[in-house]
């Protein structure tokens, strides 16, 4: 795929998740894809794999949103098989908490899929709003 090609694909992710629905996001993403969270956050570090990426991060996530989680995508770059997209997302937390984060997102597709994303984000916001992702997965279990 070229720039154009992946540019379009992103873009279709991007605009799905502006309206609610992860599941383009999800599909495209490569069987062993990685996702690392920069920072030093219970959240950051490189997930891998499709099956992590779920289950270990955005399954714990999404059970702390006390609601539809609203991205709005700002601006998307393109150059070969990289793409980089600005946007911001907010959602209230079952806590009672706001998390109204901004993101970088540097996407590495290859052969029509997310084969790599590094996330840059607003780390004392995660610390601030949102419980580790260890501690999510013990509230689920009793």
């Amino acid at each position: 795929m070229n720039t154009i090609d992946n540019k379009a694909l992103v873009q279709r992710i991007h605009d799905e998740l502006d309206k609610g629905n992860g599941q383009v996001f999800v599909d495209s993403l490569a069987h062993d894809a990685s996702w690392k969270l920069e920072g030093t956050t219970a959240w950051s570090r490189t997930y891998r794999g499709k099956k992590a990426i779920r289950e270990e991060l955005l399954n714990p996530l999404f059970a702390q949103f006390a609601g539809p989680y609203v991205s709005k995508t700002e601006r998307i770059i393109a150059e070969g098989d990289r793409v980089v997209v600005l946007f911001s997302g907010d959602v209230p937390t079952k806590a009672g908490k706001r998390y109204n984060n901004r993101y970088c997102y540097v996407y590495r597709l290859e052969g029509g899929k997310v084969k790599e994303l590094t996330e840059y984000f607003d780390t004392a916001l995660v610390q601030e709003a949102l419980q580790a992702p260890s501690a999510t997965a013990a509230d689920h279990a009793g």
